[in-house]
């Protein structure tokens, strides 16, 4: 952290830390000494909601967020390493983001009760919040963030059937056995299954190539895309799962064609092997037409060039997707400079949307967060479609795809 942000930063992680136990409430109503807090009217994202609205009542919400602050590194001699930095930064971009989206809410009347505890990463301090009758009186648990301390966390009898939130791993449910969990980010099965969807639905292939590069991981892909392909296409399109080595591609040809496409899905993310099979399926194209489908984590990888993706015609699936240049994210940018004086990353988009909806769905519910399957929802980065899974809780469900064209990412579905 450095600059401005440094200082807001270390001014807010002061503020959490001279609380006890390390709380920090939101106000009811905005606070005058800071710009004007996102309106709904103005900067809140479009939501789609299956039940009709309820005249607010006057009661108030109580929501526990748990993050990594690592507020003890503060003190040490070493200071705050790079990873730590990273956790730190991403903590209060989350918390920023997120209290903007009550914020809104505030304005309309709703009102809320945050506390902020510093989750340091750490199972022993999972442990630990999770014994606080604060926390486990809440109406929502936001957090821990990180797989291995939302396990810890979610598995203590006291949090069982309690509503908390995993606000940012998309890792699978399952391994938790909490039927209170909610997921925002989808796990990498959904992401599967939309990329299953598509090609039988939307581009009716009758023939998938799978490339496999013989690492154990592709199976947590391709085993739900089979499931989806086989469901959807009632077991009428053939799915040919071919083990690459180094990057040969030359007994498939004789099942490729000349004159239609080609669909290849390549669930690989090592490095070494999209290097050579990627550069194999461009030799390809010299001859038959490909249309390529890969991995979520292909979105980070700066080793994958646009060009070469877009020659081909690669898709990918992703839950995240910030459209800039509309009239909602221009205001919410510029409400998130006027306040916190530096831009909003991701982890704020997605406090806000956070904030925003879940904030919106205690506040209007009695029965609180129940039916989610009823509460569809359009943010500025997310959008949540839940359905209950049982000893999973709930799970989002809504993933893009995404295509290359012109050189970036375009949403076809």
């Amino acid at each position: 952290m450095s600059g401005n942000r440094w200082l807001a930063g270390l001014c807010l992680l002061l503020a959490v830390a001279a609380c006890s136990p390390k709380t920090s409430p939101v106000p009811s109503r905005p606070q005058t000494r800071q710009a004007p807090p996102v309106s709904t009217t103005e900067a809140a994202p479009k939501t789609s909601v299956k039940t009709p609205r309820k005249k607010i009542e006057a009661k108030s919400s109580s929501i526990a967020l748990l993050l990594p602050f690592g507020l003890d590194h503060l003190s040490s001699a070493r200071g705050l390493s790079k990873a730590q930095q990273r956790m730190a930064n991403l903590s209060i971009d989350y918390y920023q983001g997120f209290k903007l989206g009550l914020d809104s809410l505030t304005r309309e009347g709703y009102n809320y009760k945050l506390r902020i505890y510093d989750s340091k990463d750490e199972p022993l301090q999972a442990r630990a919040l999770g014994v606080n009758t604060t926390i486990q009186n809440s109406n929502l648990i936001v957090g821990p963030v990180f797989p291995d301390v939302v396990k810890t966390f979610a598995t203590l009898p006291a949090m069982q059937n309690k509503p908390i939130v995993s606000p940012l791993a998309p890792t699978s449910p399952a391994i938790y056995h909490n039927n209170g969990l909610i997921t925002v980010a989808p796990p990498l099965e959904y992401h599967a299954r939309a990329t299953a969807s598509y090609l039988t639905r939307s581009l009716g292939a009758k023939k998938i190539f799978i490339l496999r590069s013989g690492y154990t991981d592709d199976n947590k892909y391709i085993l739900p895309l089979k499931r989806m392909i086989d469901s959807l296409g009632r077991k009428k399109v053939k799915v040919i799962d071919f083990g690459v080595v180094r990057g040969s591609l030359t007994a498939l040809l004789p099942q490729l064609s000349r004159t239609s496409e080609n669909y290849f899905v390549v669930p690989s993310t090592n490095q070494a092997f999209l290097m050579v099979t990627l550069r194999s399926l461009d030799t390809l194209t010299q001859r038959y037409p490909v249309v390529l489908f890969g991995h979520p984590n292909w979105i980070k990888y700066a080793f994958l060039k646009a060009d070469l993706l877009q020659h081909l015609k690669t898709h990918i699936t992703s839950a995240d997707r910030i459209d800039y240049r509309s009239d909602e994210a221009i205001t919410f940018i510029r409400t998130y400079r006027n306040t916190y004086h530096h831009d909003p990353t991701e982890y704020a988009f997605k406090g806000f949307d956070e904030g925003l909806y879940f904030g919106r769905v205690l506040a209007e519910n009695d029965n609180g967060l129940t039916n989610l399957n009823h509460e569809a929802f359009t943010g500025l980065h997310n959008s949540f479609e839940f359905v209950k899974k049982p000893g999973q809780g709930w799970v989002n469900t809504h993933v893009n795809v995404l295509k290359y064209i012109n050189f970036e990412l375009k949403q076809v579905e």
